[in-house]
């Protein structure tokens, strides 16, 4: 089986902890070499932020397992990289 190499889900998170706190401790899931957090929304009570993940073989069930443990909630995958390389994005017609 092939490795994920990448991995961007959409998370809602209460305020606390906040997003700095929550992504440290997210980026120490075992597989896990980088994480990258983007708030996408604000309310009173939670945010909605994606994260992007980087390793050499990232496993998923521990990704959402701290997550959860976090408060927070998993709404989407939204990309997963697979394969020896990490493929970039390219615009394509679809994207016009």
């Amino acid at each position: 089986m092939t490795a994920v190499r990448r991995l961007v889900i959409d998370v809602l998170k209460p305020h606390d902890p906040p997003l700095v706190e929550f992504t440290r401790r997210v980026s120490d899931v075992e597989s896990v070499a980088g994480v990258n957090a983007t708030l996408i929304e604000l309310d009173q009570e939670v945010q909605n932020v994606k994260l992007t993940f980087e390793g050499e073989a990232l496993a998923y069930d521990p990704v959402e397992e701290r997550v959860e443990q976090l408060g927070a909630t998993v709404h989407s995958v939204d990309q997963v990289v697979c394969g020896d390389s990490v493929v970039e994005d390219r615009p394509t017609l679809q994207d016009a």
